[in-house]
């Protein structure tokens, strides 16, 4: 049984967080997944919706996986240094580690990303390069894989990120099975990214 920290904060974008969880729920017999935040206050999405916590950062950072979605207030929640601290622990700790959206600078602000490809929010991403400049931001990609880091572009992405890890750890059938479950057409090519193009990007 793997264990999965999702990380979330103040303004979370919710198909960033639900989107994956959906889909790597499906393999809840193989994967134990715990809801995490600064505090245990209820975490108010940008919606307005309040998501309940399982664990705060100072329960512990032992995970084998970790999730980190996005959301309009991640350049101020990668302002905090309690999260921060905690994002490098189970980073450090952790297989693989993922991001959705604009959840990439709050790992990349860490430091931990520094030299490795990484992508983001093609709508951010003029904002989010210059926080980060040792990171090496790909422009045009649905998602990037540098070694056990994934990060994704913009909200729906994070699924057919998701999906690709979820092909790395049970295989690309289960993968497979799971967006076919879920009715959803997977984009299993990382290149293909016709939002960077709009997004003047490219």
């Amino acid at each position: 049984m793997k264990t999965l920290a999702v990380l979330v904060f103040p303004g979370f974008q919710t198909l960033d967080l639900f989107g994956p969880l959906e889909m790597l729920g499906d393999r809840g017999d193989e994967i134990s997944i715990t809801i995490v935040a600064e505090t245990s206050a209820p975490v108010p999405s940008v919606h307005g919706q309040g998501l309940l916590v399982d664990k705060t950062v100072a329960d512990g950072s032992d995970y084998d996986l970790l999730l980190i979605p996005g959301g309009e207030s991640a350049h101020e929640a990668a302002k905090s240094s309690v999260l921060a601290d905690w994002i490098v622990e189970t980073a450090n700790h952790a297989e693989l580690v993922m991001t959705v959206c604009t959840g990439s600078i709050l790992l990349a602000t860490t430091g931990v990303l520094d030299g490795r490809k990484a992508t983001t929010n093609k709508l951010d991403f003029t904002r989010t390069v210059p926080v980060a400049p040792r990171v090496e931001w790909v422009r045009q990609a649905r998602w990037v894989e540098d070694g056990k880091f994934f990060t994704s572009s913009g909200v729906s992405a994070g699924m057919d990120m998701t999906l690709a890890a979820i092909a790395l750890l049970f295989g690309v059938e289960a993968a497979r099975e799971i967006a076919e479950g879920t009715e959803y057409e997977w984009h299993d090519d990382p290149t293909w990214d016709p939002f960077a193009k709009l997004s003047g990007l490219v």
